[in-house]
């Protein structure tokens, strides 16, 4: 009798390591899937083509901030009144500001015209001009009203899309012309380990026309891509790599086999103890 209970102590203890070895077995990844700008050549310094940013032109359904200073302080809170009233506007998960509700400056909407309506100055054409321009054409209409004006004028509603095997998914305000793809996926945290660097999608709407881009960021080519900057309303997708498909599959596999195990040993025990 205790023969038995040494054979079937062991076979308890064996269980035991299978089940460990069975559920903590680890995932090889493939470096060369995961690191960026790759390239065959080991210069340890390279110069590369410069790359130069189509420059956006403010199109009609623009919002406008146009800050205005001027030496009258009650000038400058009429002109700026719609940059500091703003509206509340529903902020979903992920997206940069968090919470519930965001707070939306009011701007100045570019109506179909291609036209904003400034109070005093009425309205002022600013479609097909770029921000500086636009900025010297409403300075122009303000010297009728204001001592040496200085205005500012910038974007309200341009922005771009992350989403897709990040770690943070978000829809992110595009500030200028010089915001770079590699500078977008940090502002999400970066690609997760199961991230497909090499078949990255960018969907690109301007105006009529659609694209959709695969880009490989595993290769140094990237750099003379041009779509490297991104533009107004990009969607940048992440395709997730298959393994990640795989183990999550494994994984579930191996859970559901978890009271399998269990049941198993606690016959074992029960068995054991009854026998002693």
């Amino acid at each position: 009798m205790r023969k038995f209970f040494k054979i079937l102590g062991g076979w308890s203890i064996c269980l035991g390591i299978i089940s460990s070895t069975f559920f903590t077995s680890c995932v090889t990844v493939d470096t060369r899937k995961i690191t960026y700008f790759q390239s065959a050549d080991t210069l340890p310094y390279q110069v590369l083509p410069p790359i130069t940013p189509q420059v956006t032109r403010i199109q009609p359904d623009d919002i406008l901030a146009v800050t205005v200073s001027s030496l009258s302080e009650e000038s400058n809170v009429v002109f700026n009144f719609p940059n500091i009233n703003a509206l509340n506007t529903t902020v979903y998960p992920g997206v940069i500001g968090g919470g519930q509700t965001g707070r939306q400056p009011l701007g100045y909407l570019v109506d179909s015209t291609g036209q904003i309506e400034m109070p005093l100055v009425g309205k002022i054409k600013v479609t097909g001009l770029n921000l500086a321009q636009a900025g010297d054409s409403i300075k122009v209409r303000l010297l009728n009203y204001l001592k040496e004006p200085t205005v500012n004028v910038r974007y309200l509603n341009h922005k771009f899309t992350v989403i897709g095997e990040v770690n943070r998914p978000s829809v992110i305000s595009l500030l200028d012309d010089h915001t770079s793809l590699p500078e977008a996926l940090g502002m999400v945290g970066d690609l997760t380990i199961y991230g497909m660097r090499k078949n990255v999608m960018l969907i690109r709407t301007e105006k009529d026309k659609r694209e959709v881009v695969r880009i490989d960021l595993t290769s140094r080519d990237f750099f003379n891509s041009p779509y490297y900057y991104l533009r107004n309303n990009d969607v940048i997708y992440v395709d997730v790599d298959k393994g990640k498909v795989t183990f999550t599959d494994q994984r579930v596999q191996r859970l559901q086999m978890v009271p399998i195990f269990t049941g198993i040993a606690t016959t074992i025990v029960v068995i054991l103890n009854l026998l002693k």
